[in-house]
């Protein structure tokens, strides 16, 4: 009867500990939206001419000169998606905080390049902000970005690893989105955390 006692209040501690630390994940995990749902284009607009589809649960670009926007403006966020390249000399990028002046891509608009010989640089416009020091990815492998933009400065990681970070980013508030620039790419896991300024 003893041992069955003493067992008892170290069960009943491990149980509290594993509680704790279900509400500890619950906590990190508030405040992320999922800007894709797996199974159609709910919460984003094509924006000239883009073909975008849901394919085994992956936001597909097929093709186009444009771009896939969030149906709303952002200011302060972390932007995490997971992409992989379909076609070899690919070419994408996520935008933030764009605007919708201009044809085919937002005029002056900040992106994070998906180009295979530019990957992850900081573009404006047509500029380089940024270059690009993340090697160029192979095919058909899935990568992760996160992006935060807070403020005047952005920081990209690549798979868990600090790219760079920039502190002059002009751009006050404006759309995500994904640029068509004819290559093919899946995107999976894109999701949003709005930050306090």
């Amino acid at each position: 009867m003893k041992t069955i006692s003493l067992r008892l209040p170290g069960l009943l501690l491990f149980l509290g500990l594993l509680r704790y630390c279900g509400a500890v994940q619950e906590t990190n995990e508030a405040g992320w939206v999922s800007l894709f749902n797996g199974k159609d284009l709910s919460g984003w607009a094509p924006v000239h001419k883009v073909t975008f589809v849901v394919t085994n649960g992956n936001l597909r670009l097929v093709d186009g000169m444009g771009w896939l926007r969030t149906e709303r403006q952002y200011t302060d966020f972390v932007l995490e998606a997971e992409w992989r390249a379909l076609v070899p000399q690919y070419d994408s990028g996520f935008f933030v905080r764009a605007g919708l002046e201009g044809d085919p891509f937002p005029n002056d608009g900040w992106q994070i390049n998906l180009a295979s010989n530019a990957l992850g640089a900081l573009v404006r416009g047509y500029r380089t902000v940024v270059p690009a020091e993340t090697p160029r990815m192979p095919l058909n492998r899935w990568v992760k970005f996160r992006m935060e933009v807070r403020g005047k400065k952005i920081t990209l990681d690549v798979d868990g690893e600090r790219a760079w970070e920039y502190n002059a980013l002009d751009a006050q508030r404006g759309y995500i989105g994904i640029q068509a620039e004819g290559k093919s790419f899946d995107f999976r896991n894109i999701r949003v955390k709005e930050l306090a300024p």
